[in-house]
């Protein structure tokens, strides 16, 4: 499991910096500091941790101006490579600029780079100057819209959007809409407003529909991707909550929690999934979902 943290503490930044030097400065042997920049102050970082608490990806975002924001600095650990742990981090930092009210996200690319940028909706629009005078980079610009933030399989997700929708209206009530798939994380929301208390929070019943959507979502596409089909059906759901929520429900699955075999399907047998759930408020942990899921072979195809 993975999760997303903003560096605070002292360590926190001591390995923040470390991974960035390690992984965007060491191979180029430029020292120990040279991996700092005069927006360090000014600038929103972000962190992805794994199970055990390390620091295993890492970015930040500025505002040049009102309206533009600026991405630097991502950098995954080389043990975590290919999790698709750089587009949480994008993911996250992107959010952060539109928070602030940004509308259009830079970045200036090394050519390696370009094609994972690319993937997440960034366009080539110069030449920008050379990294520390010696590495060529390329500046790509992204315009942010509400229809733009990463999505992969855009044809899929609109299709479980729609199947939400349409088998269970309560989803439409609730406000649940899936807010970005990159093919290992899956993020869903869900309105506030429409499900707030007497108290001011959400109620518990509408967070855990979200958790169990969210869960059954990500079922649904690794589905797809294999090109199986079946029937999911929740089989059992546990949920620890630890805070209320009061700003912005926001439930994410990471492809690393996902236990079972899809493969069974092509037998004509049922699979057993389980998976891990997190639910935050913003960008503050305050719940996690653990599910059973069931998936049974299409009616269209006999079970032996």
């Amino acid at each position: 499991m993975y999760k997303v943290d903003t560096p605070i503490s002292d360590e926190d930044f001591e390995h923040y910096f470390h991974l960035r030097w390690e992984r965007l400065r060491q191979p180029w042997n430029f020292p120990l500091g040279s991996e700092k920049d005069e927006y360090e102050t000014v600038g929103e970082h972000r962190m992805v941790r794994d199970s055990q608490g390390n620091v295993v990806a890492v970015g930040r975002v500025h505002l040049n101006t009102a309206e533009e924001a600026q991405i630097r600095h991502i950098a995954v650990a080389k043990s975590a490579e290919g999790k698709g742990l750089g587009k949480l981090v994008l993911s996250a930092l992107e959010n952060e600029a539109r928070r602030q009210g940004a509308t259009r996200l830079v970045t200036n690319s090394r050519e390696l780079s370009i094609p994972f940028f690319s993937a997440c909706g960034f366009e080539v629009e110069q030449e920008a100057p050379n990294e520390l005078g010696q590495l060529r980079r390329q500046q790509m610009v992204k315009q942010l819209t509400d229809m733009n933030t990463i999505m992969l399989h855009p044809k899929w997700c609109q299709l479980l959007q729609e199947t939400w929708h349409d088998t269970i209206p309560i989803s439409e009530q609730m406000g649940i809409k899936l807010h970005q798939y990159s093919g290992s994380t899956l993020e869903v929301r869900a309105s506030l407003n429409k499900n707030i208390n007497l108290h001011g929070t959400m109620f518990a019943g509408s967070i855990f529909s979200l958790a169990t959507l969210t869960g059954w979502g990500m079922i649904f596409l690794k589905l797809k991707e294999k090109d199986l089909t079946g029937e999911i059906v929740l089989g059992d759901g546990d949920i620890h909550y630890h805070k209320p929520i009061t700003q912005e429900p926001r439930a994410i699955c990471n492809i690393e929690t996902l236990d079972g075999k899809f493969s069974l399907l092509e037998r004509k047998k049922k699979s057993c999934i389980k998976l891990q759930v997190d639910i935050l408020d913003g960008d503050t942990p305050v719940a996690e979902f653990k599910g059973v899921y069931w998936v049974l072979p299409s009616r269209d195809d006999p079970t032996p």
